[in-house]
């Protein structure tokens, strides 16, 4: 059976993601800048309200995947914590300034996570070698790369998608993502022979406030009224496509 990884935005998400029969949740904040680590009280209630894997991601802040002397300790202190609240495992990256995988500074981090698990995530994608990093990520202990193949979308990268699974010849999972939808999963399960994918398999759900000041917003780029979640049907329905696609 192919699995489903449901990049969560909140607790309320990754709950419907469960009900849709996903395997794990990467609990993120910040969707629009793809994905920062979520507060203290989202993976505790993760935790206690999930029976999937909880994967919470491990990034600091948006932008690149270079981080400073103190982000790194901001990383770590967050690893600690995800390993006292027993969640299965991270989901995180970090880069040198040549684009290649931090092999020290992800070392430091790996060791400190066990026994949880590690998904390396997107960072893999701006790496300037794909092959030497998927590598690099073996060695390492890893146990999945998120990845779309180095290029704007899964099913654009699907070409590539296929020779890394080829190349990682079952020692680490190679995990297709971004832009996976209902309209490309069984074409990027049959082009790539991935057996786990990674969606959001979000909608949009309009607020219920009935005042609405609209000379303003408070930093959204577009409608402030209203926000996306998983959607546990959308789930069920993107799992149903991948593994009719086997």
């Amino acid at each position: 059976m192919i699995e489903m990884e449901v990049c969560a935005n909140s607790v309320t998400s990754a709950i419907e993601a469960q009900l849709g029969g996903a395997k794990r949740v990467e609990l993120c904040a910040s969707l629009t800048e793809g994905g920062t680590t979520p507060s203290y009280s989202e993976i505790v209630m993760a935790k206690k309200m999930l029976d999937i894997e909880v994967y919470p991601i491990i990034r600091p802040r948006g932008g690149d995947f270079l981080y400073s002397a103190l982000e790194f300790e901001l990383m770590k202190e967050d690893v600690r914590l995800c390993k006292s609240l027993n969640c299965e495992g991270i989901s995180t990256g970090i880069l040198t300034t040549e684009g290649k995988v931090d092999k020290v500074r992800c070392a430091e981090l790996f060791e400190l996570a066990s026994p949880m698990k590690v998904t390396f995530h997107r960072a893999f994608d701006m790496t300037d070698n794909l092959e030497e990093a998927l590598e690099d990520l073996i060695s390492l202990g890893a146990v999945r790369v998120l990845t779309s193949g180095g290029k704007s979308s899964a099913l654009v990268g699907s070409a590539v998608l296929e020779k890394l699974i080829q190349q990682a010849a079952g020692r680490i999972s190679i995990m297709p993502g971004a832009g996976v939808n209902t309209g490309n999963i069984a074409d990027i399960i049959s082009l790539t022979g991935a057996k786990e994918f990674h969606a959001s398999a979000r909608l949009a759900v309009s607020s219920a406030m009935t005042y609405r000041n609209e000379e303003l917003n408070m930093g959204a780029d577009a409608d402030e009224y209203s926000t996306t979640l998983t959607n546990a049907a959308l789930v069920k329905k993107l799992l149903e496509l991948a593994n009719s696609a086997e």
